[in-house]
């Protein structure tokens, strides 16, 4: 990171955020840990590839929370500071509205989401995959492994092929775990 990029980041107030994400400890995750961890974790894998808009950061902390939080109230995000409503909108742009299925959510945030959307959300996932590796429902990995293939992936390839590349690794990696897991319940019959 330049000594920029740290000024930058330096002048990020994330505690408000940090704050609001605490709603979401003790909510636990399918893919495993739980929600206000899987924040951070975006948070930092964003870091990690060098992104460091405010808005960007404070919407990974913050980004279940208007899903996961029943009856939340928005306000309490439109009012921490001046790039907040842009935080909402962003987080907005990576939640799944009521009756979407699944797929229907991911070709949104891929047709009509903008390049931060897509960027969180590849953020999102390569976090959620990372979490596999502490799950052994069979069938969910498969499930989770083949929809990022088929609507992650295409995300990815458009805003930064390095986290495509952390993606299809982690796919592998669980599809090689998916794949000793069925031969161990072959040899067990």
């Amino acid at each position: 990171m330049t000594s920029y990029e740290m000024m930058l980041l330096k002048g990020t107030y994330l505690a408000p955020y940090i704050q609001l994400a605490t709603l979401l400890i003790g909510k636990t995750r399918e893919g495993g840990g739980n929600m206000f961890r899987h924040q951070i974790d975006t948070m930092a894998i964003l870091i990690d590839y060098g992104y460091i808009d405010s808005v960007l950061l404070k919407a990974s902390l913050v980004h279940d929370v208007v899903e996961d939080i029943p009856d939340f109230n928005h306000n309490n995000l439109l009012s921490i500071d001046f790039e907040s409503p842009a935080v909402y909108d962003l987080v907005l742009q990576v939640t799944r509205h009521p009756g979407e299925s699944k797929g229907e959510f991911l070709t949104r945030v891929r047709e009509s989401g903008s390049k931060d959307a897509k960027i969180l959300k590849t953020a999102d996932r390569i976090s959620n995959m990372i979490s596999l590796g502490y799950v052994n429902n069979i069938e969910f990995i498969s499930r989770y492994t083949d929809e990022t293939v088929a609507y992650i992936y295409p995300i990815a390839e458009e805003v930064n092929e390095d986290m495509l590349a952390e993606l299809e690794s982690l796919v592998n990696s669980r599809r090689r775990y998916l794949s000793a897991m069925r031969q161990s319940m072959i040899g067990h019959e």
